[in-house]
């Protein structure tokens, strides 16, 4: 455990990666996650609090891919259920869960009209097409309508 911990430190916003925990004194909670958010690491936080309810709202506000009520790590680490990853400059992507598997997915998206009038493929279509645009342009702005 380190204390009096200054922003001049490595472990002030660093990822320690090891068992390490800096202290620092707060003046309130609104305090509390300007100074955990306040890093270009996002990978893992801890939230210690006698009330659930309270304790979720801190965690919502954290800028990190994994975050722990009332524990420091085990409860997220250890559900492969659970989507595992970091925010920010920590870590690539995601492990576990449906977003571990996704990454290694390719989508692709292919659309295709299906509706009975569809926009024109070529220029003669085009040119066919617009007397009907033009007099439905200018029927809308006579009735004012964008």
């Amino acid at each position: 455990m380190l204390t009096d911990v200054t922003p001049d430190m490595s472990c002030f916003a660093g990822e320690t990666f090891g068992p390490v925990l800096s202290v620092y004194i707060v003046d309130d909670e609104d305090d509390a996650i300007r100074r955990a958010n306040d890093s270009e690491y996002g990978l893992n936080a801890s939230v210690f609090s006698r009330s659930l309810t309270r304790g979720r709202a801190v965690a919502r506000q954290l800028d990190a891919g994994i975050v722990n009520l009332n524990e420091p790590y085990r409860a997220a680490f250890g559900s492969v259920d659970a989507p595992m990853g970091g925010m920010k400059a920590s870590g690539l992507g995601r492990r576990n869960g449906p977003e571990g598997i996704l990454r290694f997915v390719d989508t692709r998206t292919i659309g295709e009209a299906t509706v009975l009038f569809q926009l024109p493929r070529t220029g003669r279509e085009m040119e066919q097409l617009l007397p009907v645009v033009m007099t439905l342009l200018k029927t809308m702005r006579t009735l004012r309508l964008r």
